[in-house]
């Protein structure tokens, strides 16, 4: 017994909470894809119950319903009259459902979206950068080397470059131009500004004056946040330019305009507000590293400035100590964080069960221990939340035990590993790390779980149409199968005047019993309207039009899906055009399929009719 769409729509629509309760609706080969308001208004138990519903799961904020091949765009049809929802694609849902999450997961959710593309590069170059640089510290004659400079260039080139790569990623995410997002990223790290990691110890910062204020010619090496909203603030500029825009003069203001104002807030605005953040920082870090308690405060936080990109500025701090008393109390603090990311990314590592997310976490935890930390943090750690707490809380322990027994050294700008050789008691300075990256392996361990993959039921493998077994038109050329299921009928007996005279040339018509074209013989596709509602196919010099309905062109492509495209080679029985049947004679035509060889003329022993 055949489904009743229209019912099978209603009662979806009845146990969702009706129509006013679809934020999005769309579907794919087999599903039913619904983006829904209020999920406490779903009977979850009826929908698995409505005849037509073969399986129903939740997934990325979707509602799937499970309907099968060639009946889900009837269901669909249906449910959009039933509801007076508007149709809408794959990709609208996925948005919709995007615009459901809370502010907060989305802010949280942005930069994962923004650094897992990238993770490759930072993971790679995050644990080449420990080692190259742990290295020296046990052997200082490597450092001198040109292997070392070698290697230093490719391991550093991914962090020194690091605004580029964000700017490219998060163009993506943002919807701007990929290209303009490069540009602003390198305009961030461009050489003839001062690099930002020698400012600290800077003597004469360049400035520009421009207009009413000077404006520091400082890059932004190291620095995520104002790449990301300087990347944002361009492509809601590039995407408002393009709307207002007159077409012929776009291509060349748009990108120009967008990259001169993106430019100028960006060095007038957005940095100089991070330049004063990054000093409210500063103060506070130095206050509170004079403190026991502060000292563990600022072993939880520390890995927050790294996420800000406020790190490198702890250089003042630390040569400040070494100026004022010769031992620097940072470094303890500094590495106990860091060495508790390490603890963290490990425990997902070693608890997790998704390949690709192990593949990440391990090396990135060893670049962590080594002090580069950026691939754990943003890679893994942030990217769970609940490990990047757990880094927190251990780091707060050590740098507390390290502030208690008075840990430091002579040296800044190494921590975990490569800062053994250097620190004062290091029988102590294990023990911290060990501290730090234990509790936090702990934690992760025990707080963190991974979530499950959501269950999703496989969708029906598509069944192949049978292959045509009729002839309908043979020739010395030839023999064309019957491409559509139906009652076969002689050309003069196709409702239009222009297929029944025959000045298209010789064939038959089908009146379709099915849904489905398909190829006629081994051929080549050598045209495709653009109403999708005809084809063209050539082989051995026969060349054949399948044209489906009467004066269907009118209805602009609704109903009509073209399966191949104009130089596909295809055999016999592929599907070519999927059609509806309802549709065409809703809007008052004949289904009548047109099989005509339009160069009959020049063929011999032409002979038409089903056999």
């Amino acid at each position: 017994m055949a489904l009743d769409y229209r019912k099978c729509a209603e009662e979806i629509a009845k146990y969702i909470g009706g129509g006013s309760n679809v934020i999005s609706a769309a579907h794919c080969a087999t599903r039913l894809r619904l983006v829904i308001a209020d999920n406490s208004k779903l009977d979850k138990k009826a929908l698995e119950d409505v005849e037509g519903v073969k399986g129903m799961f939740e997934s990325n904020g979707q509602l799937q319903l499970i309907i099968g091949t060639g009946t889900v765009n009837k269901v669909y049809d249906e449910f959009l009259a039933v509801t007076g929802v508007s149709a809408a694609t794959k990709a609208d849902v996925k948005a919709a459902a995007a615009s459901k999450m809370p502010w907060w997961k989305k802010i949280l959710k942005t930069p994962g979206d923004i650094f897992v593309p990238i993770l490759p590069a930072i993971v790679a170059s995050g644990l080449m950068m420990g080692i190259v640089e742990a290295i020296p510290k046990f052997a200082p004659a490597f450092g001198q080397s040109d292997w070392f400079s070698f290697l230093d260039l490719v391991a550093n080139t991914a962090f020194a470059l690091l605004p580029v790569l964000v700017a490219v990623s998060a163009a993506r995410v943002f919807g701007g131009n990929i290209f303009l997002g490069a540009v602003i990223g390198l305009m961030m790290v461009h050489p003839a500004l001062l690099n930002a990691w020698n400012v600290g110890t800077a003597t004469n910062i360049p400035v520009w004056n421009i207009f009413f204020y000077p404006i520091q010619q400082v890059g932004y090496q190291g620095h995520v946040i104002p790449v990301i909203l300087a990347v944002l603030l361009m492509s809601k500029l590039e995407k408002g330019l393009h709307k207002i825009v007159p077409e012929m003069i776009d291509l060349f203001v748009t990108p120009l305009v967008t990259v001169l104002v993106t430019a100028f807030a960006t060095f007038t605005i957005i940095g100089p507000v991070f330049s004063i953040l990054e000093n409210y920082v500063l103060t506070g870090a130095k206050w509170l590293a004079g403190t026991t308690i502060g000292a563990a405060v600022m072993g939880a936080i520390y890995p927050w400035t790294v996420f800000l990109g406020l790190h490198h500025m702890y250089n003042v701090i630390e040569a400040g100590m070494i100026a004022q008393t010769g031992l620097n109390t940072w470094m303890p603090i500094a590495s106990a964080a860091n060495f508790a990311q390490f603890g963290a990314c490990l425990a997902v590592a070693i608890k997790v069960k998704n390949a690709k997310t192990k593949s990440v976490a391990l090396p990135a935890s060893l670049s962590a221990s080594l002090g580069i930390t950026e691939p754990a943090i943003f890679g893994v750690n942030y990217r769970f939340m609940k490990p990047f707490l757990c880094g927190m809380a251990g780091g707060a322990v050590g740098a507390l035990f390290g502030a208690l027994f008075g840990l430091g050294a002579p040296v800044y700008g190494v921590t975990g590993i490569p800062a053994i050789p250097a620190v004062n008691n290091i029988p102590l300075y294990l023990v911290e790390l060990l501290i730090a990256a234990g509790v936090a392996f702990v934690l992760t361990i025990f707080i963190w779980k991974e979530d499950k993959p959501e269950e999703k039921a496989a969708p029906e493998p598509e069944k192949l149409p049978e292959l045509p077994t009729v002839s309908v038109i043979r020739c010395a050329a030839g023999t064309v199968m019957q491409p559509v299921r139906g009652n076969v009928i002689a050309r003069e007996a196709i409702p239009d005047d222009t297929f029944a005279s025959g000045v298209l040339g010789d064939g038959v018509g089908i009146e379709p019993e099915d849904e489905l074209v398909v190829a006629p013989f081994d051929g080549k596709i050598s045209s495709v309207a653009e109403s999708q509602h005809a084809i063209g196919i050539e082989a051995n010099g026969m060349e054949m039009l399948i044209h489906v309905g009467v004066d269907t062109v009118n209805m602009q492509g609704d109903g009509f899906t073209c399966l191949v495209k104009e130089g596909d080679e295809v055999k016999l029985g592929q599907p070519l055009i999927r059609f509806d049947r309802e549709k065409i004679k809703a809007a008052g035509y004949s289904d009548t399929v047109a099989v005509l060889l339009t160069n009959s003329d020049d063929l011999e022993g032409v002979e038409c009719g089903a056999k």
